[in-house]
């Protein structure tokens, strides 16, 4: 049985020749093969640990969880589709919404675990019946607009959580994040993300040194003096344990916020597969449902132990597009890696120190580039948005699920927000279409070509969404260079 774990030797295993590329059956030496897979752990590593810290998750068992989620994605697709699995963002805005309304982190894990499930049933549907049955319950206009509802929803929990932590902070990585995604090339610009990380990290340190505590309000918004940088749980924190687990509870009112992002799930994989496709020059069709499924299945496996659902990372696809290696051997080092670092617990801490008012300023650019890939959707379908049938039912499920419209059904029982406005798009636009003359009914091009594009040549990702992820690239996540997201 082919389960994609025999490669044979490019060339002579060290340096491929000008213009040749390592197909996905191929590696190089093995410790060049490490080496690309700590090179693939960097650029999956900013979104990955930043989306749990956002969840409220362990960071800890969500970079273990990943690798678990890469090893079964490889596993499940025999070695045909290289990709890493890393922690989506697509569900810190779901996360948010969840803790808003009194739930805990099982509920968090057990609405997830839910959608896990729904998306698994999406792939083994696509293995059965073709991608046309996702094409055409979820044409662009439907999933560009819960894509971009899904990231606006999150602007809330910037502006009142983190940002008011530290403003001045926050502005300044916000600055140095922005011109990082901007001006930096090549692998660099695929964790400006990261890279914003580290600063406000410095930046924090320094101005505690300089001007000593900050009085604002902390996390849970009480107003009082603290320092920005809390480095007392990194030295109480063991080197080597297990990260902490949880099982997850199941409510309806989350589960309900929680299932729109399937339908994110399902374009950012539909996307991801078409374009390593292209790259690699093997036609990867027949794998669309396979992908699907497998994520799914790793994404409820995840959050069974309560770790967060995990998602194809386009940071990973841009590594292989600037590097033309394609080996799946790479990805299993990459793994292999994360689930050591799991396993760190002084790792973890130092994650979870990271201050609020950097989060603050990554999460200005983040949530917004989330949004946008909602837009980049429409923009590479051209989807015409003066055609009413495409324009009515998308404006008005943004608007319910940014701004948070309620619709109250029972004493104990309403939707709003994502949920309420993604039923508006999905169901609003299939109502509509049965009533609306012909020409407006003309079908677009789906899903078939992609939610990215990446420029091999120079390693960056034209139009993709930055982050997570959200710039997918995902996010869900974030953006052109490691901080695209689409998760």
């Amino acid at each position: 049985m082919n389960l994609g774990v025999r490669w044979t030797l490019h060339g002579d295993g060290r340096t491929p020749a000008p213009g040749a590329v390592v197909r996905p059956d191929e590696r190089l030496t093995w410790p060049r093969t490490a080496g690309l897979g700590a090179q693939h752990v960097v650029a999956m590593f900013g979104a990955s640990f930043v989306a749990p810290v956002l969840m409220g998750l362990d960071p800890n068992l969500a970079i273990m969880m990943s690798g678990v989620a890469t090893m079964i994605f490889l596993l499940a697709t025999r070695g045909r589709v290289p990709s890493y699995l890393g922690c989506s963002l697509s569900f810190v805005g779901v996360a948010a919404a969840i803790r808003a309304g009194g739930g805990d982190s099982a509920t968090v894990t057990g609405a997830v675990f839910v959608v896990g499930a729904a998306l698994f049933l999406a792939g083994l549907a696509v293995q059965r019946f073709g991608a046309r049955i996702i094409h055409a319950a979820m044409p662009p206009i439907v999933t560009g607009a819960v894509v971009m509802l899904i990231g606006f929803n999150l602007a809330p929990v910037t502006a009142s959580t983190y940002w008011p932590q530290d403003q001045w902070t926050a502005l300044l990585v916000m600055l140095f994040t922005g011109l990082a995604v901007v001006c930096l090339r090549g692998f660099l610009s695929r964790i400006a993300i990261f890279l914003g990380l580290l600063f406000g990290y410095l930046l924090s340190w320094v101005l505690d040194r300089v001007f000593g505590m900050i009085n604002s309000p902390t996390a849970d918004g009480k107003v009082t003096d603290h320092w920005r940088l809390d480095l007392s749980g990194v030295g109480q924190a063991d080197w080597i344990g297990l990260p902490s687990f949880h099982g997850p509870s199941f409510e309806w009112s989350a589960i309900l916020v929680a299932l729109p992002v399937v339908i994110a799930l399902i374009a950012e994989n539909a996307g991801h597969v078409k374009a390593v496709g292209e790259m690699t020059g093997d036609s990867l069709d027949d794998k669309l449902g396979t992908a699907i499924a497998a994520d799914g299945a790793a994404s409820m496996l995840s959050t069974a132990v309560g770790g967060p659902p995990n998602t194809t990372y386009s940071e990973n696809i841009g590594v292989m597009a600037a590097t033309r290696v394609y080996s799946t051997a790479a990805y299993w080092a990459a793994a292999g890696f994360a689930l050591l670092f799991g396993l760190c617990p002084k790792f973890g801490a130092v994650v979870a120190a990271i201050p609020g008012g950097v989060l603050g300023g990554i999460t200005v650019i983040l949530y917004g580039m989330i949004g946008l890939l909602g837009a980049q959707i429409w923009i590479n379908a051209k989807v015409d948005l003066s055609n009413p049938l495409n324009l009515v039912p998308a404006a008005a499920g943004i608007i319910i699920g940014v701004g948070g419209v309620s619709l109250k059904i029972t004493d104990d029982f309403e939707l709003s927000g994502i949920a309420l406005g993604t039923i508006v798009v999905i169901t609003g636009y299939h109502v509509l279409r049965a009533f609306a003359p012909a020409h407006m009914k003309k079908r677009e091009p789906l899903l078939d070509a992609g939610t990215s594009t990446y420029d091999s040549d120079s390693g960056s990702e034209p139009g993709s969404e930055p982050g997570s992820e959200p710039g997918s690239d995902g996010g869900s996540g974030a953006g052109s260079g490691g901080a695209q997201v689409k998760r």
